[in-house]
């Protein structure tokens, strides 16, 4: 995935990132930088499995937009994480209907996953989804599960945060991701995502 850490510990710079948001509030251009630099490499992979190749164009407009209305931005560095992907979702969105091109369908049936495991591989699944080839699997699934697993795992969000991005209900988008990670895990060879995987995904309040 490059640089900027491991996606599912995107939470930890957190602190981090909300005092970078604060000084390039106040016109601090390098604090700026230290924001792209940690929300830029989630943001992307997220991007890319919306629109493809076309992810870095469709990032760039974002950025512009990100920077244009920093300003008007309020909340902490979890909260600039969600008013990034969503920004960033609008443009993926716009590219789409320009281009009309509809997400790609899954080549799965949903029906056919497993049911859980008795051991809790939710730890397993997310180090497996560091690797450029789980990313690609995820462009596999539903788009609904697609996006929710990318905004969990990869931008780091919360789960009533990724709801926020999406328009839905927590609940919805804690179901999806774990389906998600269902099917990744077992694509990925390794036991299926258990009840208590889908717990940690987010509260459904």
């Amino acid at each position: 995935m490059g640089h900027g850490g491991e996606p599912r510990r995107a939470q930890a710079y957190d602190g981090e990132l909300g005092a970078a948001v604060a000084r390039a509030q106040k016109g601090d251009e390098a604090a700026f930088a230290v924001a792209y630099r940690l929300v830029q490499p989630g943001l992307l992979a997220y991007v890319r499995g919306l629109v493809g190749d076309d992810a870095e164009d469709v990032m760039s407009d974002a950025w512009l937009e990100i920077a244009r209305d920093l300003g008007r931005f309020k909340g902490d560095g979890a909260g600039f994480r969600g008013w990034t992907a969503t920004i960033a979702r609008h443009r993926a969105l716009d590219h789409l209907r320009r281009q009309r091109v509809r997400p790609r369908p899954s080549t799965l049936e949903q029906d056919v996953l497993d049911l859980p495991g008795p051991q809790n591989t939710y730890d397993q699944a997310m180090e497996s989804m560091s690797t450029e080839y789980a990313l690609e699997l995820v462009g596999g699934l539903p788009r609904d599960q697609a996006e929710a697993v990318l905004l969990r795992v990869v931008v780091g969000l919360d789960g009533p945060a990724a709801a926020r991005v999406l328009g839905k209900r927590p609940g919805a988008v804690r179901t999806a991701a774990y389906r998600g990670l269902k099917r990744l895990a077992k694509q990925l060879g390794v036991e299926s995502v258990t009840d208590e995987a889908s717990q940690t995904l987010g509260e459904s309040t």
